[in-house]
């Protein structure tokens, strides 16, 4: 590891919602800075202004905010080293991209775009791929073909243009990458003179990328295995610049696969398998179109983060829960896995449900109130707490909590009929009749007390205890569930008990 300070840089496109794999990108950059005590910097790289999507700028913040992971710099908190958005750093590029083109290592190219469709379309009927490079640069529409007049000519003329990289010859690039070892590219095998300037003033990713990394003093880049093919470039331009003595270390995460294994995690996988693949809901500008998020699902932040921390990261122990803060400890390149990850949705509840167990009730009372209000129920705050309390553990979301108590707020609406054709016998309405004149005799109103009573009234009439506990709490609560029955009537009240045994009985009979 170079001596220099650590900085690292997530840097999206806001061309649409945060994906959970752009995420985990984000979480590791973090992790990694923060182990050693560096910066974590978030830069906007908007140069496509084709594809710039209203709201995923301000989407992709509070994505990072919910997730807790607050940088160090960005368009929000500034820093020294901003603007922190490409769109407004656009004057900068062109100096380098003249650079590029005085030493020889980029040319100007007029070809139109149809112009190179039709060159693809002729190589595609020979069954050939066309590439505007080694082998075929010499003969286009450029600078390295035309004569300096003809050039000059065309500029006069403010014929637009782009600016392309000027591929080596026969040149093999060799980096290490942190996660993957040597990687090798040849020059003339697989890549081609990438566009680096574009004809409305904006530079490409890749210009953009090179330049702000290194103004930004940025020490190492752990993005996505999608940019690995990027790579031999990227490394060629430090060179071309004269910045290879600062070029960061580079590092290729892993893709997060979809659930079956095969192929990468796409939002069409969370439509189809009923899961979201957003870290928060996102509403599409043009159609009005509402993609689910995990916090809108219910998912606490520290569950969403342990479970895309292990999505490609093993911490080579058994231990499976860690806060941001552990991980931030504990994190390492060294134990991020080269090949791609499967997720697993059964998992990411699974994380849920332990960091739902760890909420206080205090925390979860507050929490389930608005759901409450949403459903209409008004309800005392020591109600809530002793419900929860009760129910707690039955949970992992917060929309858990309605599903296993709404019967503790409003009466059943209807009554399970499969428990009603198993359980209820001809003398049922008869016993549970005389068990509410019973209960109707208690002062003292607590679980304890309703037990030993309704013990005592069984044994005196020689009931079976089995005959009646289901048909009972299917009168409380309407299906053949819930805690302690005894428990349930104390909540419940007196009066609202009794109530319900005879709605029961008349609504079922």
């Amino acid at each position: 590891m170079k001596s220099r300070k650590i900085r690292v840089r997530f840097a999206p496109s806001p061309t649409g919602p945060l994906h959970m794999g752009g995420v985990r990108t984000a979480l590791f950059n973090y992790l990694f800075a923060k182990k050693h005590q560096g910066d974590f910097i978030l830069r906007i790289e908007d140069t496509d202004q084709n594809r710039f999507v209203p709201g995923a700028q301000e989407y992709i913040i509070d994505s990072l905010k919910w997730c807790g992971l607050i940088p160090d710099e960005g368009p929000e908190m500034g820093g020294q080293f901003g603007p922190y958005c490409q769109s407004e750093r656009k004057d900068i590029y062109k100096k380098y991209a003249n650079q590029l083109l005085e030493s020889g290592w980029a040319y100007i190219a007029f070809d139109t775009p149809e112009e190179i469709d039709k060159l693809r379309s002729e190589a595609e009927s020979r069954k050939e791929t066309f590439s505007y490079g080694i082998g075929s640069r010499e003969k286009l529409n450029n600078s390295l073909h035309l004569p300096l007049s003809k050039v000059n000519e065309k500029l006069a003329a403010a014929e637009p243009y782009v600016i392309r990289f000027k591929m080596p010859e026969d040149e093999n690039v060799t980096e290490h990458d942190m996660i993957r070892g040597q990687v090798t590219f040849n020059t003339t095998k697989s890549l081609d003179d990438k566009v680096l300037f574009k004809s409305d003033g904006m530079p490409t990713y890749h210009l953009a990328n090179v330049v702000d990394d290194h103004l930004m003093q940025i020490s190492h880049v752990i993005r996505g295995e999608e940019w690995l093919s990027s790579l031999p470039l990227h490394v060629l331009l430090y060179r071309a610049l004269g910045w290879e003595e600062t070029k960061p270390e580079f590092a290729h995460l892993p893709l997060i696969l979809k659930p079956q294994g095969k192929g990468k995690l796409s939002k069409r996988d969370g439509d189809k398998l009923g899961f979201p693949v957003f870290p928060l809901q996102w509403k599409d500008p043009d159609s009005g179109e509402l993609y689910r998020g995990y916090r809108e699902d219910g998912y606490f932040p520290e569950a969403f983060i342990n479970m895309l921390a292990l999505l490609g990261w093993n911490p080579g122990t058994e231990q499976e829960f860690f806060s941001l803060d552990e991980l931030t400890k504990v994190f390492s390149l060294e134990r991020v896995v080269k090949s791609g990850s499967r997720f697993d949705p059964e998992k990411a509840k699974w994380f849920n449900r332990h960091y739902f167990q760890q909420k206080s009730t205090e925390l979860l009372t507050s929490l389930f109130i608005p759901l409450l209000k949403k459903n209409g129920v008004q309800a005392d705050e020591k109600k809530i707490h002793r419900v929860i309390v009760e129910i707690k553990e039955r949970c992992a979301f917060i929309p858990d909590l309605w599903e296993q108590a709404s019967y503790f707020f409003l009466p059943p609406g209807s009554y399970d009929e499969k428990t009603i054709k198993k359980r209820w016998k001809e003398d049922t309405s008869e016993k549970l009749s005389a068990i509410a004149q019973m209960l109707e005799t208690i002062d003292s109103w607590n679980a304890e007390t309703i037990k030993e009573k309704f013990s005592d009234f069984m044994n005196n009439k020689n009931w079976s205890f089995g005959d009646v506990m289901s048909p009972l709490r299917i009168c409380l609560v309407g299906l053949n569930m819930g805690p302690d029955l005894f428990v349930i009537c104390e909540i419940l009240g007196k009066n609202e008990t009794i109530s319900r045994i005879h709605t029961g009985l008349e609504k079922i009979n």
